[in-house]
């Protein structure tokens, strides 16, 4: 006998919420393009922040863990010297991060205030730089 009905050409994904996604797409963007947009968009934004100290901290621990190991497996150090130097730095890598952080933040903003004062200089017609 003959199949009546016509089978189902795509694979229909219920959620939890009783949605139904076709193919798995449920977040991601329609398009490559869209997709390196909003991946641009966010690190833009990630990068316009201003440096905090949380993060820093976290950085230079992470840092100064991995140089205190290093210390006691390449160079056969003991423990406490390897925990002593990862506290020095520690001590140093803080105020160290911080410092670029801030120092790249800030160019980063001086960049992007010239370069919107050159864009508003070509709005009006004249050229960027000069008080007309």
């Amino acid at each position: 006998m003959a199949q009546t009905k016509s089978k189902r050409r795509r694979k229909h994904r219920g959620t939890a919420a009783g949605t139904i996604e076709r193919a798995g797409r449920t977040g991601k963007p329609a398009t490559r393009q869209d997709a390196k947009a909003v991946a641009r968009q966010r690190r833009a934004e990630r990068l316009d922040r201003p440096p905090e100290w949380k993060s820093t901290i976290n950085r230079a621990a992470i840092a100064a863990l991995v140089f205190a190991v290093l210390v006691v497996v390449l160079f056969g150090r003991p423990v406490t010297a390897g925990v002593l130097l990862g506290a020095i730095m520690f001590a140093i890598y803080v105020p160290l991060g911080y410092m670029t952080d801030s120092a790249i933040y800030r160019f980063r903003q001086k960049r992007k205030q010239a370069a919107a004062i050159d864009a508003q200089a070509r709005k009006r017609g004249g050229k960027g730089g000069e008080g007309s």
